[in-house]
């Protein structure tokens, strides 16, 4: 089963600073029908105005995931950790018993584009962790490279539970496939570009719920950069 979420379909709050667009229920935004899929429950489409961002702030027994698309985003923590994420560096954040943070855009003139994924944990009240890897453009072209898993297969980054992440960038012929089984859950969410999947033309901020099928088939893209969850139900 195939169902599509458009891009206009998302939540949307206007903070000024801050301009985000809601996948799921989140903060004043609730829609009983997005409430998350399997353990995904949150992707925020942020844009965060030049020089402003998150003061510091607490999470609890949550995976969380920061992939900066365009700009960057200097994040500090209570762990001791302190760095500036760029494009293509996949940052994880386990807040397990509880963890404070924040998160700044440090340019003065430019916005940053950021996806901020939180996925509920296998285990709760874990030590917090911390993790960042950077996957270059050219790891990602044509193909879908695996970033997070719970096992960190293929150098990726393992998390606590049982949730695959593929990012992948397409551009004319270049296409991939992703076999999955019958009991597990497929979210793919369309960063930017346009793409087609499984016979579906997607444009930036759309995205597209499988369930009980066998394969994600990914074609025709157009400057196309995309994010591909294997979840359990």
């Amino acid at each position: 089963m195939l169902t599509v979420h458009k891009s206009e379909q998302r939540g949307y709050a206007e903070h000024g600073w801050l301009r985000s667009h809601h996948s799921f229920s989140f903060a004043d935004y609730h829609d009983p029908a997005h409430m998350g899929y399997g353990p995904l429950r949150v992707i925020n489409d942020d844009h965060i105005a030049a020089g402003m961002g998150f003061g510091t702030h607490g999470h609890k027994d949550m995976e969380i995931i920061t992939y900066v698309l365009q700009g960057a985003i200097v994040h500090k923590d209570s762990m001791g950790n302190g760095s500036t994420i760029l494009p293509g560096n996949v940052q994880y954040m386990s807040a397990g018993t509880g963890v404070r943070h924040s998160e700044f855009n440090p340019s003065p003139d430019n916005p940053t584009h950021l996806l901020q994924i939180w996925i509920q944990p296998s285990v709760i009240n874990a030590t917090p962790a911390y993790e960042e890897k950077h996957f270059s453009r050219e790891d990602k072209a044509g193909r879908l490279r695996l970033v997070v898993s719970p096992d960190g297969a293929d150098d990726s980054i393992k998390i606590r539970q049982d949730a695959r992440l593929y990012i992948g960038l397409f551009d004319g012929e270049q296409a991939s496939s992703l076999i999955l089984s019958k009991d597990r859950l497929a979210y793919i969410h369309l960063a930017s570009g346009q793409l087609t999947v499984n016979g579906v033309q997607l444009s930036a901020g759309d995205a597209v719920k499988l369930r009980e099928e066998e394969l994600v088939q990914l074609e025709a893209g157009k400057q196309a950069e995309v994010l591909v969850f294997d979840l359990p139900k």
